[in-house]
């Protein structure tokens, strides 16, 4: 059964460069085109900025170094350094803390100009010839559109760039995609007694008859806040998630709920210093760790995370593991798993990211940065996470800003160009932290 109808929507203002979705990548990315002086509105479906790291109470930011370069320069060193975080170069995970960095955001989009859209989501793109011309986005009082010169997808779903016209892959050659899971937030851990892994008694519990589902890999709770026992949890997996399919996200939150309420039992009775351990809540997202990879000029390859020499259009660097997690619950994904993750850079080595890997093909006016850049499975699992998120905004908006001002397609931009203001802008955030 279809539906056709036809409605008129105001178009409620112009824009050079539109970016879709308020997540790392799209904070950076906005913050990037507006310094270039281009008017920028930035559109997120929820209340503040962050993307997963609040609507799906991610825990920790993941190394910003290679063990002895930094790598998320430019508007990434901005905000390490806003945050406190110490330069040690040893592939430091840091805790978030959600209200701090909220702020951050916050202060970085608006100083710059702008235009913050909260309680916006993006349901449609008005395209000709490969030109997008508007956004169909709906708001709290209905659809209504924005006109834009360059848009950016930075939803973390490749979901605009779709909507637009461009093609994607999704998950494995079956279409299966690693675990989600469902955050958490947890308190009346002592974390001084702490003493074993997280997951040390899982296959005691699994025997004991604690779990319904077999899941050996267990990050854990983090020590957020140790001095009053309060700590995010990555806590269990919910599988077969896919979140293109609205059924699918239902029934993960609401299964994913109930294995939860499991491993609060396994905490309490299994894991020294958590026998008083609580889980506060939950995430009211669930936190996606594989979507759509768009079609862009070029695609990442795994072959690419140790080749160590520079694309010539490079437009930064980065290095984490690939890290798939369980697509199954059974010990075969297990295993895959640990297989996966073991692919990992020594010290000092990371990968090149070329620009065309923001580039979606068959579109003049598009870029995409994020975890749904052009790139295979595996080093998808590699640049989803939010250092390298920043990486791939700060390029993104300084590519629409550069593309606007010289009356470009995407395919065309004068990457010496990009690559000098990016150039730029690292040396603004070095030097501004060490004046």
């Amino acid at each position: 059964m279809e539906l056709t109808y036809r409605k008129s929507i105001p178009v409620s203002g112009t824009y050079d460069v539109i970016v879709v979705g308020g997540g790392p990548a799209g904070v950076c990315a906005a913050v990037a085109a507006a310094r270039q002086g281009r008017r920028v509105a930035l559109l997120e479906q929820s209340g503040s900025l962050g993307g997963a790291s609040m609507l799906s109470m991610v825990a920790e930011l993941m190394n910003f170094d290679d063990g002895k370069n930094f790598l998320s320069t430019g508007i990434g060193q901005e905000i390490f350094d806003r945050l406190g975080y110490s330069h040690h170069y040893k592939r430091e995970w840091h805790n978030v803390h959600h209200e701090e960095l909220k702020r951050i955001y916050d202060d970085l989009v608006t100083s710059c100009g702008v235009e913050i859209m909260f309680y916006t989501r993006v349901v449609d793109a008005v395209t000709d010839a490969g030109t997008i011309s508007h956004a169909v986005v709906s708001g709290p009082d209905g659809l209504f559109a924005l006109e834009g010169r360059f848009f950016i997808d930075c939803s973390g779903s490749g979901g605009f760039a779709v909507l637009a016209g461009a093609d994607s892959h999704y998950g494995d050659q079956a279409g299966n995609t690693m675990s989600a899971t469902i955050c958490t937030l947890w308190g009346g851990v002592d974390f001084a007694k702490r003493t074993h892994h997280d997951g040390t008694f899982i296959d005691q519990a699994y025997a004991d008859g604690i779990f319904t589902q077999y899941d050996s890999v267990l990050p854990g709770i983090k020590a957020n806040y140790p001095e009053i026992g309060v700590g995010g949890g990555n806590v269990g997996h919910c599988f077969g998630v896919d979140d293109r399919d609205v059924q699918s996200l239902t029934q993960a939150m609401i299964q994913g709920r109930k294995v939860l309420e499991e491993y609060e039992t396994y905490y309490q009775k299994y894991v020294p210093g958590c026998e008083n351990a609580t889980m506060i809540r939950s995430a009211n997202f669930i936190g996606i760790r594989e979507s759509r990879r768009i079609v862009c000029e070029y695609t990442l390859t795994t072959e690419s995370f140790f080749a160590a020499d520079p694309f010539p259009d490079e437009i930064g660097r980065y290095s984490y593991p690939i890290d798939i997690h369980p697509m199954t619950a059974d010990k075969q994904g297990m295993d895959g798993f640990s297989q996966a993750v073991s692919i990992r850079h020594r010290d000092g080595e990371s990968y090149s990211i070329p620009y065309r890997c923001l580039v979606p093909q068959k579109l003049n006016n598009l870029l995409v940065a994020g975890r749904a850049i052009g790139t295979d499975r595996g080093m998808q699992a590699s640049v989803r996470v939010i250092p390298c998120c920043y990486i791939t905004g700060q390029a993104a908006g300084v590519a629409a800003a550069v593309c606007v001002q010289n009356g470009t397609a995407a395919r065309d931009a004068d990457i010496l160009a990009i690559q000098a203001t990016l150039q730029a802008m690292r040396d603004q955030a070095a030097h501004t932290k060490g004046a």
